[in-house]
């Protein structure tokens, strides 16, 4: 049985008055006293690469459940522009990527940067990502939950239009795992980089690819533990790479994933469906404090060009941050409506003028 919201936010010893989620998340007391533990370890030489193996297995597994995915569709990494590379360098010359206007750049800077092959990248608002594929569109890539806006994607009509015409789809996941449900198995591919909303360390990332598309990558950036067997893959000449999406590992950042591993457990484990309807609960909550229209959204922003907005939240000892001219807040398993009051009090002097979403 799936933990609550409440039993969830239990393993959280603090988080009153942080709403920034969306740019990076709160450990786990698991997360703490694993890394402490660690450390301690490593320190007294009690530790090694085995050990270390196995927790990252542990936590591929967890986070194959967590996305819906079978295990052997999942690989690790430290960041996602490195494995969005590799699917980049897989783009025949010609052939066209579709972006969003304004995604983030792990999903659009490693395309442009092939445009020396030829490739092509053509960039539309997120509302029209689905009219805008073609049959000259080999791959969509796009978020599914926009970072600057907190916006969400149709991924129905979108992976519908892709169908359609026979185009990929790769779909960050970064701001929308550990916070809603994520069904990454009706995606070509996936990419995700754990240390937001699913409050892992930074350095822990994962790509879930369907059989059909890895069989026509690359993995570029293969190395001992890409291959078949782990260990027996330190040195060359002979090269055997697994035959699923290990094939596309890099190696793990070790200490990162030791701290990983209870996070992605304990959300893997979450009512996720019912974590984003009480967040995005609280963010409609704020949009009618600030008298914006509801967005539906865990992520909330406004226009706050010159930032009095974010130093005012500052002052008031709220953590948000601020995007692309706008302040943008999150909420997340430790806020409550307690946190939608602190930024209307922080912001009450200047309510007065007008906003628009």
């Amino acid at each position: 049985m799936l933990l609550t919201v409440d039993q969830a936010r239990t393993h959280f010893s603090r988080g009153a008055g942080y709403l920034s989620a969306c740019t990076m998340g709160l450990p786990t007391d698991a997360t703490l006293t694993a890394l402490r533990a660690d450390l301690d370890d490593w320190s007294h030489a009690r530790t090694g690469p085995a050990r270390y193996g196995d927790v990252v297995e542990t936590t591929r597994t967890a986070y194959a459940a967590l996305v819906g995915v079978p295990v052997d569709h999942v690989a690790i990494g430290s960041q996602t522009s490195a494995m969005v590379s590799v699917l980049a360098a897989a783009v025949p010359p010609g052939r066209e990527v579709l972006c969003v206007d304004g995604d983030f750049s792990s999903v659009v800077y490693p395309f442009l940067a092939a445009a020396d092959r030829g490739v092509r990248v053509r960039h539309v608002p997120l509302d029209r990502l689905a009219a805008s594929i073609t049959a000259d569109t080999h791959l969509v890539s796009f978020s599914l939950v926009q970072s600057a806006t907190g916006a969400v994607a149709d991924v129905d009509a979108i992976v519908t239009a892709a169908r359609h015409h026979g185009s990929r789809t790769l779909c960050d996941t970064t701001q929308a795992a550990g916070a809603m449900p994520v069904d990454a198995s009706v995606f070509d591919a996936t990419v995700c980089h754990a240390y937001k909303w699913l409050c892992a360390p930074r350095g822990v990332a994962f790509l879930t690819l369907g059989d059909e598309y890895r069989s026509s990558l690359v993995p570029l950036q293969a190395g001992w533990y890409a291959g078949d067997d782990v260990w027996g893959s330190c040195y060359g000449p002979r090269m055997d790479l697994a035959t699923d999406a290990r094939a596309f590992d890099v190696s793990p950042a070790w200490q990162a994933w030791v701290g990983a591993a209870p996070a992605v457990d304990l959300f893997a484990r979450t009512d996720l469906a019912a974590l984003h309807h009480r967040s995005t609960s609280l963010g409609d909550a704020l949009c009618d404090g600030l008298g914006i229209p509801r967005l539906g959204q865990a992520i909330i922003t406004w226009p706050d060009a010159d930032g009095q907005d974010l130093a005012a939240l500052a002052d008031a000892g709220v953590v948000a941050s601020g995007r692309a001219g706008r302040a943008r807040v999150a909420f997340h398993l430790w806020n409550d409506e307690d946190d939608v009051e602190r930024v209307l009090t922080a912001l009450r002097p200047g309510m007065a003028r007008p906003r628009r979403p």
